[in-house]
Formats: C-alpha cells, structure tokens, sequence
C-alpha cells in the first residue's frame, strides 16, 4: 500500500515505514504530523475521490531538523566582468511515515 501526500508545495509518494526528507516543518523532534492525502493505492483498489480521501490519514513522527546540502548559484555576463556567486541551504525535516489509512 502507497500513498500521495503533499506538503510544502511538493507532492511525495510514500509507504508505511518510509524516511523521507522534506521542506521545514513547525514541529519538534519527536512530534506526531498529519499529511494531505492525493492519493492512494493498495495494490488492487485505487482511491482518488475527495469525499474517501478527506477519511484517509497519512502520519509520520518527526525524527530530525537539518540543513540540506549547499546550492550555489552563479551568474555570469560574458565580456562584462560580470560574476556573481551564492549559495543557498533548505531547511530540512525528516520524517517517518509511521501510519497510512484508508
């Protein structure tokens, strides 16, 4: 069994027991999160309706608050002298899908 959840603007498929890496969350280490559903499959029915969906639940437990790993960003104008280096870190949650339900 699968499912689709979306957090952070950004769409995951997830099972029972994943550790996934996603944008900030407001929660400590240790905390219980609830996640929109989109989607789910258990091998052999698939749920995509709205009213089925908003009883589905998808939960994960908090395990950690990091950075992810630098982005540079570089930009350059030829023969104007122009260059321009940044970097960048994401705030970074990982979660621990702990219990999927339809």
């Amino acid at each position: 069994m699968y499912a689709v959840i979306l957090t952070g603007g950004k769409q995951y498929k997830v099972s029972e027991g994943d550790v996934i890496d996603i944008e900030k969350l407001d929660a400590e280490i240790g905390d219980s999160v609830d996640f929109d559903v989109l989607f789910i499959c258990d091998g052999s029915k698939i749920i995509i309706d709205k009213d089925e969906l908003a009883k589905a639940k998808v939960s994960g437990e908090v395990l950690d608050q990091f950075k992810g790993q630098k982005q540079l960003v570089f930009k350059f104008k030829k023969r104007k002298n122009y260059k321009k280096l940044r970097g960048h870190r994401q705030q970074l949650t990982k979660v621990k899908i702990t219990s999927l339900s339809a």
